[in-house]
């Protein structure tokens, strides 16, 4: 149990969003020259016009609180205005992604210990290089009782901001339905050796499962779109989550559809616009190696 005197003072440097009223323009007809869309939709989307600012909120907390508690505190003593997402609270929703640090990842499992990093810009590694994410967490100096750090806090890369840190991941979403998640069975009735249909005629051997059951832990975070520099980047494609949840049914053995599924991704848009950059496996909060699972899917769609 923390003490008083294992407290540290830790700023929450937020960029903020607000909206503009959109104005209601009279009818135009569609430009004819336009580009057209992708039929997987385009992460370069139009950027919501509104206000923009910084803000800082300085908290005295424990270290082994979360980002998302801290939140929380300044919603409910500072600032009721400032807007954020979350709903489970313990990693299991993927509600409250956002970029801490500009490393996306939930906010309901980063501490303070973790990503305050020390309010001092003398403070460099030994090649002089400051420290700004998680794939050198370990090398930074944590806080010592008292210390003041800092935590940088942004939406989801990738996706349109609708409010401070609330980003609109619905585009994802609507590329994974596109890809129909969900089991499409061979209808094929198997019969025992008397004739009989076979009541376990779906049965798995769990070599069959262990194809595809990490994958069915996704949690449609969003947390490997907005960490990879394709799609967070701008250019149209579908995306890791969307290629995640075709590849789940692709391994499942009782599926049927896993031509059409493979013939789906095989675009421009799809496995296609892959970089092979694995960093959207980085910091998926359920432990899904994401880069090894788009190597595999890419591999299918090029032996079929």
């Amino acid at each position: 149990m923390s003490t008083e005197n294992d407290m540290v003072t830790v700023t929450l440097r937020v960029h903020r969003f607000t909206p503009r009223a959109e104005r209601e323009r009279p009818g135009r007809g569609a430009n004819p020259f336009a580009r057209k869309s992708s039929p997987f939709g385009s992460s370069a989307r139009r950027r919501p016009r509104g206000k923009q600012w910084t803000q800082d909120y300085t908290l005295t907390v424990r270290p082994e609180d979360t980002v998302l508690d801290c939140l929380l505190r300044v919603k409910r003593t500072l600032d009721p205005t400032l807007a954020f997402r979350y709903s489970c609270g313990h990693g299991m929703c993927g509600s409250d992604a956002v970029a801490v640090n500009g490393t996306p990842m939930l906010i309901c499992t980063a501490t303070v210990a973790e990503w305050a990093k020390p309010d001092d810009p003398s403070v460099a590694d030994d090649e002089g290089f400051r420290s700004t994410g998680a794939s050198d967490a370990d090398a930074r100096p944590a806080l010592g009782p008292g210390e003041h750090g800092v935590i940088e806090l942004e939406p989801l890369p990738g996706f349109p901001v609708q409010r401070d840190l609330i980003a609109d991941i619905d585009p994802m979403l609507d590329q994974i339905r596109r890809l129909r998640p969900y089991l499409e069975a061979k209808g094929e009735l198997r019969t025992t050796a008397d004739g009989k249909v076979n009541a376990f005629e779906y049965l798995q051997s769990p070599e069959e499962l262990a194809r595809y059951e990490q994958l069915t832990n996704c949690i449609a975070c969003g947390v490997c779109e907005g960490s990879c520099p394709v799609f967070a980047g701008g250019d149209a494609f579908i995306g890791p989550a969307a290629l995640i949840a075709a590849s789940r049914f692709v391994n499942d053995s009782r599926d049927g559809k896993t031509m059409e599924r493979l013939d789906a991704i095989d675009t421009a848009d799809g496995v296609a616009a892959c970089q092979s950059v694995r960093a959207c496996g980085r910091q998926c909060p359920r432990g899904i190696d994401v880069g090894e699972e788009m190597w595999q899917i890419v591999a299918k769609v090029r032996e079929r």
